[in-house]
This record gives structure tokens, sequence and C-alpha cells, in this order.
């Protein structure tokens, strides 16, 4: 049974993960290395937990969640599916069951907006905590400051809370209205915000997004 932990520590991950990182850097995007690959494993498997599922569905969350940027390594158009191809090989490799690596694959290839589906309860539990993802930490040193630049760098704080008996599933956020208003937060992240409310229909909740104290979803 291969674990996160084997996941983690493969160089192949590693490697693909850096240049993937790198290469978005040269676009101008947002961290999308190692710090957000933990975050959105981290928060994957907790939304899992918290929900009662079993600890095989919970680890297969985060391998998946810590993976699922690697078609950036590619090329940023398209990422969520060579991704998934690019997962396929090294999970095959590796020895991975053929029935796991198939829920991990659909969970890499369906997480972006434009083309994916929250098809089971891994791939919803990891497009909520990549889309959820929004902090500070991860705008570049270089960065041109554009409006997803700020929307980051507003976020003083951001939490991803799951709630099983209540059936919720929350954004928690403090903004810096100074830098980004929650408008300007809605302007580049509505249709990531859909994705999520069917994401967590998909696990059998209702997502909540809580801006400076305000229920604004």
């Amino acid at each position: 049974m291969i674990t996160f932990d084997e996941i983690r520590g493969n160089r192949e991950v590693c490697a693909y993960m850096r240049k993937g990182d790198a290469n978005l850097g040269a676009l101008g995007f947002t961290e999308h290395g190692g710090g957000h690959a933990m975050k959105v494993a981290h928060d994957a498997a907790a939304i899992l937990t918290a929900l009662g599922h079993d600890a095989r569905e919970i680890e297969l969350a985060q391998i998946a969640g810590y993976m699922h940027d690697l078609g950036n390594c590619i090329n940023r158009n398209d990422h969520a599916h060579t991704g998934a191809l690019v997962a396929m090989q090294i999970l095959t490799r590796m020895g991975m069951e053929p029935e796991e690596i198939a829920v991990i694959c659909a969970a890499i290839g369906n997480h972006d907006e434009k083309t994916g589906v929250p098809v089971d309860a891994v791939s919803a539990a990891v497009i909520l905590a990549d889309k959820c993802d929004v902090r500070r930490s991860r705008v570049r040193a270089d960065a041109d400051f554009d409006i997803h630049d700020r929307v980051n760098y507003a976020a003083e704080s951001s939490e991803l809370e799951a709630d099983g008996a209540a059936r919720g599933i929350t954004l928690l956020l403090e903004l810096d209205d100074g830098i980004c208003s929650v408008m300007d937060y809605f302007q580049i992240f509505t249709e990531r915000m859909l994705m999520c409310r069917r994401a967590a229909a998909k696990l059998g909740c209702e997502f909540r997004m809580m801006a400076n104290g305000n229920r604004v979803v």
C-alpha cells in the first residue's frame, strides 16, 4: 500500500512540483509548490476526516491533494489533465493498485474549475481544499501585484472548516479591506466558489464563506 509519506519523498514528484512552481513563477502566478501542495493535502484530508470517511480514502485525498498541480511542469493550460496522466505513470511505477490510481487521477483531472466536476468524495475534498487556499504567503516577492496577488495578499488569515454534525463546510476569511474588498474577491473567484458549492453538495454538505465575520456565501 503506497503511503502519503512515500509520495512526499518521491524524487519524480518533488522534481515535477519544483519545475511546475518555477514555470508559474515565470508566468506571474502565485506559489504552486510544496507549500500549496501540503495545504491542499492537509485540508482535503481534514474535510473527509470530519465527515467520517475511512482512513484509506482520507489518505488517497492527501495524496491527490499533494499531487494535484504536477501538470504545471508541462504547461499551465490543461494542467489538470496532463497532471493526472503524469501522476498515473508515477503511481503505476510505484506499484499502487489500479483502483486507487483511478481515484487519485480522477481527483487531479477534475480539480480545475474550467473543466472539473466533483465526481466522488476524494475529488470533492481536493476541489474544496485547492480553491480555498487563499493566503498572503502565496504571493511571490517579485509579484506584479495584479488583482490575484492583491486578493491573496489581503488574506490575513484563512481557514477551511468542516462540521460533520451540521453537514457544513465553511471558508473563514479575514481580509484587509484596504488592499482588497469582498467584491474584488468575488470578481475573480466567483467560478471557484460555485465549484466549491458543488463539491460540498457531493459530500452532502452546504458550502459557506465568511469574510470578516459576515456570511457572503
